[in-house]
């Protein structure tokens, strides 16, 4: 597409794919006539010429390479090169026929913008794509390119295909933001990276079906992907600060706050492997590196969306591993730590496996799940007791999947039990499961060390079948079998008791027709001698009963005080 008015030549292709593959629209560039005539621009190892018959009267120095030109195609469409000349010829330099040196160090985009940037001044046609165009667009405003100088000058031109870049293309508005990575904060101050990120939010809040993706590095077409994330894995490549830059254009848009916590916990993923930032640029200190790990999680932190439900407890767990590893703000995470507590009673014991990467680690992280668990109990000091139980059945839960990992220090596990308050569980069935997979699991432990885990389990919260099975576990310690033991006599003493003490005028009826035989209850009726000879039968088979239990107590307590001194 030729127009008259940029002087640009736009040459585009129809698909618009993943960032990863196809080609970048192009564009050609035809700068105004230059008043100098020029052959070409030709390089001699660190040197660049314009071979024309003028004499060069410019050295303008850009990193490592030298630009000998002409101040005359330079300073008429550069308003900062002729500030600068100007500025060296009233210092005295240049009289007499010499050349004037001039020095950009901070120019955008360096020497290959600055060849680009020559040529358009010697009028030479420029070409451009959606990666050249925006260190192009800086290097031309850093230069003061404009058309108060020049009609179509360079800052017109770039400006034209930048937008055309950023808006018509999915591909091309991301290479356009990653070529930002190397201006910045030019871009920035030029808004260039927030042109791109609403142009992604716009896209990505609007169905992928009303524009072509065209193809992502699979060779797969993106629109096979779901209708939701589609946009997760070209989002995922951007670094931080351009990434929350688009997080917040998306947020502007009113994307859902679920989808939004997805792609900050895809792009965390991407960029972390295990608790490793995978961020590998040998040119940038070690302290420099941990602390944009610092700064990298401390964003990801505040940039979720505030919303119930919008991000995952498990993603939220893993971000508090990675806070306390990397030491982030103590305040920030005490936040996040407090946001996990409030959803406690919604997670699953799923939930809270965070893996550890460390060989001599345990499987999954106990530690973080201890902190969010305290954290829990200071919030949910007013909560009803049902409230309570439900998370006391989630540690439980999730005791039951970690008591196996035989590096699971004692301490980790006593302090997973005893976090919750003791009205925070009404039945002992799941610890007591878990603690007999942990005495399992750690069979060189103590005798202190195994009654010192059993003693949040109590006898009255487990059901009969635990209760049967724990007194014949060996695994538990002798002093907690003997107390269910002899906790188990008294209930059944207290059962006989009972029985005896509602033996009174009100229940006779219910012992006599317990105690008469067949016949007896068919007839209907029981003489009055009868019915006390039974009554004292039956009181007598009950001490019968009790002396008997006293007799089994004593045998009992001489068996334990003879496994002790062994």
């Amino acid at each position: 597409m030729r127009s008259k008015m940029m002087g640009c030549r736009e040459e585009h292709q129809s698909t618009h794919g993943s960032v990863l593959g196809g080609k970048p629209n192009h564009c050609v560039i035809y700068p105004p006539k230059s008043s100098i005539v020029a052959e070409e621009l030709e390089r001699r190892n660190n040197d660049w010429f314009v071979r024309t018959k003028v004499a060069s009267d410019l050295m303008v120095q850009v990193g490592d390479f030298s630009f000998h030109l002409h101040k005359l195609a330079m300073v008429s469409k550069s308003g900062y090169l002729n500030r600068l000349v100007f500025a060296k010829r009233s210092e005295g330099h240049g009289h007499n026929g010499g050349s004037l040196k001039i020095v950009l160090d901070d120019l955008p985009g360096g020497t290959n913008t600055f060849e680009s940037i020559v040529n358009f001044c010697y009028g030479f046609k420029v070409d451009v794509t959606a990666t050249s165009i925006a260190p192009l667009y800086c290097a031309a405003n850093f230069l003061e390119m404009s058309d108060d100088l020049h009609q179509g000058n360079l800052i017109s031109k770039t400006e034209a295909f930048l937008s055309f870049a950023i808006f018509s293309s999915w591909k091309d508005t991301f290479k356009v933001l990653k070529s930002c990575e190397s201006v910045s904060p030019w871009s920035k101050d030029l808004l260039i990276v927030k042109q791109c990120s609403d142009a992604i939010a716009w896209k990505a809040s609007t169905d992928p079906k009303a524009f072509t993706l065209g193809q992502n590095s699979n060779g797969n077409l993106n629109v096979g992907e779901s209708s939701d994330t589609w946009w997760f894995q070209d989002v995922s490549t951007l670094r931080i600060d351009h990434f929350i830059q688009v997080i917040e254009s998306i947020k502007r848009k009113g994307v859902k706050p679920e989808l939004v916590g997805s792609c900050i916990a895809h792009w965390t993923a991407k960029w972390f492997s295990g608790t490793t930032f995978v961020f590998d640029d040998p040119t940038i200190p070690k302290h420099l590196t941990q602390k944009l790990q610092r700064i990298t999680i401390e964003s990801l932190i505040n940039m979720l969306p505030a919303e119930k439900n919008s991000v995952s407890c498990n993603f939220l767990l893993y971000l508090v591993k990675l806070g306390l590893k990397i030491q982030v703000n103590s305040e920030l995470l005490s936040k996040l730590e407090t946001r996990i507590a409030s959803m406690l009673e919604q997670c699953r014991a799923q939930d809270l496996l965070v893996k550890n990467y460390g060989d001599k680690d345990t499987t999954y992280d106990a530690g973080i799940v201890i902190r969010v668990v305290k954290a829990y109990v200071l919030l949910a000091l007013k909560n009803s007791r049902a409230r309570l139980c439900i998370v006391g059945r989630l540690i439980d839960g999730y005791l039951t999947l970690i008591a196996r990992d035989i590096n699971l220090t004692l301490i980790d596990f006593k302090l997973l039990v005893d976090a919750l308050p003791t009205n925070a569980r009404s039945c002992d069935n799941n610890l007591y499961r878990a603690i007999d997979m942990y005495l399992k699991a750690h069979p060189s432990l103590m005798e202190e060390e195994r009654a010192s885990v059993c003693k949040a389990m109590e006898y009255h919260r487990l059901s009969e079948d635990a209760r049967q099975h724990a007194m014949r576990n060996g695994r538990l310690p002798l002093k907690i079998v003997t107390e269910f033991m002899l906790l188990e006599q008294v209930k059944m003493t207290r059962s006989i008791s009972a029985s005896k003490s509602n033996i009174n005028p009100r229940t006779t009826t219910q012992v006599i027709m317990k105690m008469n035989n067949k016949k007896c209850l068919e007839k209907g009726f029981i003489a009055p001698q009868k019915e006390i000879m039974l009554i004292r039968k039956e009181v007598e088979n009950m001490k019968m009963q009790l002396n008997q239990l006293q007799m089994c107590k004593l045998k009992l307590q001489k068996q334990v005080q003879r496994s002790c001194i062994k």
